[in-house]
């Protein structure tokens, strides 16, 4: 699984740092978080092809998180698309939808189906569960989580002595399916391990410190957190809506996660030293992400079996 950051940068764009956007790349799908302008080029530089995102999770409804939906939606159109585009994001994004179907000239092969937000469970699928949390901006802001559902490692060997043979079976018992061999029916939990823990994957977007995000991350792998600002200017930083790298490293402490990536930095910073200095004096495995960085996200899992 892989993270590869679009857009770093907060209200305006500048000669480094593009407006916000983050690609979540997972077998067979591409998710974008939030799509600033400019987000379409950023993806051809990265090697990412619009026609692969499957899903578009929007913080808010700022122009610097959404200015890029309508031109990727029209290239998509302009590229033959066929599959069907999920659109999720908070109340008032049906109207953004609306907009941005009257603007301009373009027809759509496609459906795009669009999703109100407010919190909780996103999306639920067999292999993965995406949710959601209200944040503290100026405005109504979602933080999300992305989680693997990883299946409890299966126990060849085991289903051997109990005198299965390899082949479909194997997969039946792995997906939670009973199977029947001769007047038995072998139960899955008698060939599978411990449970495994997945990866997970939580963005803040814009937001103040806020207990529902460090409940949300809890325990994640990764935690990308807004940073607008440097340290020593939180009460800026809470008259805009917005954290500081002290702030946002204080969040990734106490919810107990894995690593910590601070984004959305003001244009102010040409240099990031202060930024990371003062995020890793309290939680010291952070960094500061920069346009079209990839990192692989890894779950850790300490089970004896994993």
């Amino acid at each position: 699984m892989e993270v590869t950051f679009l857009g770093t940068s907060s209200a305006v764009p500048s000669k480094n740092r593009n407006h916000t956007s983050i690609a979540l790349r997972i077998p067979g799908e591409i998710f974008l978080f939030d799509c600033g302008e400019g987000t379409q080029r950023q993806m051809a530089l990265a090697g990412i092809s619009p026609m692969k995102v499957t899903r578009i999770f929007i913080t808010h409804l700022h122009g610097d998180h959404i200015l890029g939906i309508p031109g990727m939606i029209q290239s998509m159109g302009f590229r033959g698309r066929e599959e069907p585009l999920d659109i999720y994001g908070p109340p008032g994004i049906h109207e953004l939808h609306e907009c941005i179907m009257k603007m301009g000239y373009f027809t759509l092969d496609f459906d795009i189906n669009v999703h109100e937000v407010r919190g909780g469970t996103v999306v639920e699928e067999d292999d993965y569960r995406v949710t959601s949390a209200p944040a503290s901006h100026s405005v109504f802001n979602l933080a999300y989580c992305f989680e693997e559902k990883k299946r409890p490692r299966f126990l060849r060997e085991k289903a051997i002595a109990l005198g299965l043979k390899p082949g479909p079976a194997f997969g039946k018992l792995h997906r939670g399916i009973p199977v029947r061999v001769g007047d038995r029916i072998i139960m899955p939990e008698e060939v599978l391990g411990s449970p495994r823990k997945g990866v997970k994957v939580c963005y803040s977007g814009d937001t103040r410190p806020c207990e529902s995000v460090i409940k949300l991350a809890e325990g994640a792998e990764l935690l990308i957190h807004e940073s607008t600002l440097e340290a020593g200017s939180e009460d800026k930083a809470a008259e805009s809506g917005h954290s500081t790298a002290r702030e946002a490293a204080e969040v990734a402490r106490s919810a107990g996660v894995k690593r910590l990536i601070l984004t959305h930095l003001s244009t102010r910073y040409k240099r990031t030293e202060v930024i990371l200095e003062a995020a890793r004096q309290v939680f010291p495995v952070t960094d500061v992400a920069d346009d079209l960085m990839t990192v692989e996200v890894k779950a850790y899992d300490s089970s004896p079996d994993s």
